[in-house]
């Protein structure tokens, strides 16, 4: 005879109150974030399937601080509680096939992100988290970034 135990959970109590994408999200005030991409929301139709343009945007946002390629970030998203967290998932909520990543970084488009890393770099800035010694503003990378990406996902297929 086998026994099967029941427990309830709620995604919130599987992050360690001292991970990193806490500390992210309560240093950043997203709110004038997601006013801003609450204008695309209708544009963008049945690309975001669903998942909405912010959490959308959190994953390109956790894509650009881990580093990942569109393939990468959708395993992140699959396999990692604390980025389901930090983008707003359910814990058993399905989450993006990495094709919906490049489509989403078109909507939104290269300088609209731009402004809203800035914001958000400004933010941590103000409250003493960042120093700057010289700072470089060039959408170019984030473009050539998205770019390398797509190749690498090419490569892997």
């Amino acid at each position: 005879m086998s026994f099967y135990q029941v427990e309830f959970v709620n995604i919130d109590s599987l992050v360690d109150q001292n991970h990193q994408y806490r500390k992210f999200k309560k240093l950043w005030d997203l709110s004038s974030t997601k006013k801003e991409l609450s204008q695309l929301k209708d544009s963008l139709g049945a690309d975001n399937k669903g998942y909405g343009i912010f959490k959308l945007f959190l994953a390109l946002l956790l894509q650009f601080m881990e580093d990942l390629s569109d393939r990468e970030l959708e395993e992140y998203l699959k396999n990692n509680i604390s980025a389901k967290w930090f983008c707003d998932f359910n814990l058993l909520d399905k989450t993006p096939d990495y094709s919906l990543f490049s489509k989403v970084r078109a909507k939104i488009g290269t300088s609209r992100l731009s402004k809203i890393f800035n914001l958000l770099k400004e933010q941590l800035a103000k409250q003493g988290y960042m120093s700057e010694v010289f700072t470089f503003i060039d959408a170019s990378h984030l473009v050539s970034k998205a770019s390398l990406w797509q190749e690498r996902d090419k490569a892997i297929k």
